[in-house]
């Protein structure tokens, strides 16, 4: 009875602030949304409702959502669809983001060099509404504190620009972060954090309790306060198929849309999500 009344507590206090951060009710896909694609999206038709392709993403700016972040590449390989969405972002008025999901047994530089390559090739393709692409890096879980460092510094380098760090809610990350120097952590802390939570109630380990709370997460890490981007919807695969997997007290689908969108809510408001995203962005 404690422990639900505890959870009850945190819960309240939790969608307390989500409506300070602008997001709304938990139970809504209000707020400051910007949803993230790849060469897996869409995915396949699971309802009634609106759809949307590479071509075409006017569905989700319709929904509501802000801005778009497109995969680039994954461990050396590029993403084929990444500078379609992009610009079909860009007509729709969304602003465009992109993600390297970094593998750690590829070398860090030579990746970090193969998104700045793409992204620079993208931004000569076309004439842009956008000024800026937003610079995300996707780390592996079994990354080394040098490999995230030198893919960052990498790209730092070369563009000016420092990443939006996203992390999947791994126990060996939390662990690895929390127990780096206090350069590896400065390093990091110039990097907004994209969390990524779906559950209230996974990922307890034996160093620490269930992250209850995206913000919950963040501090376990000890490098940010808090997050900038939270991941709330994402999939499960299992057969060959898409299932919604998000955050309890939010709608498993996108507002009208016939199937599922991976999705991220943005803790400020509008004119501080376009800051974000000039600060950490690469000029098209």
């Amino acid at each position: 009875m404690k422990r639900r009344i505890i959870f009850a507590l945190t819960l309240i206090l939790f969608t307390s602030l989500l409506t300070h951060c602008g997001v709304g009710s938990a139970g809504s896909s209000r707020g400051v949304q910007v949803v993230n694609v790849s060469a897996y999206d869409p995915k396949e038709k699971q309802r009634a409702g609106r759809s949307y392709s590479p071509n075409d993403v006017s569905a989700l700016r319709d929904n509501g959502a802000m801005g778009l972040i497109a995969r680039c590449g994954k461990g050396g390989v590029l993403d084929e669809k990444c500078a379609t969405f992009l610009a079909s972002a860009d007509q729709n008025d969304m602003l465009v983001g992109a993600y390297y999901r970094t593998i750690a047994s590829v070398d860090a530089v030579a990746q970090a060099d193969q998104f700045v390559n793409r992204m620079t090739s993208i931004g000569r393709s076309r004439s842009w509404k956008n000024e800026k692409v937003m610079m995300c890096a996707d780390f592996d879980t079994n990354s080394s504190l040098s490999h995230m460092t030198r893919f960052l510094d990498q790209v730092k380098e070369r563009c000016g620009v420092d990443c939006v760090v996203y992390l999947e809610n791994s126990e060996r990350m939390r662990v690895l972060l929390n127990g780096a120097d206090e350069a590896t952590k400065n390093r990091l802390r110039r990097c907004p954090y994209w969390a990524a939570l779906y559950s209230h109630d996974g990922g307890a380990c034996k160093c620490f309790p269930a992250p209850v709370t995206a913000t919950g997460l963040a501090k376990q890490y000890d490098v940010w306060n808090n997050w900038s981007f939270w991941q709330y919807g994402g999939v499960n695969w299992e057969g060959g198929r898409s299932s919604p997997k998000v955050y309890r007290g939010f709608s498993p689908y996108f507002g009208n849309l016939d199937r599922p969108v991976e999705r991220n809510v943005f803790s400020g408001s509008h004119g501080e999500l376009n800051n974000l995203w000039n600060r950490h962005g690469l000029t098209l």
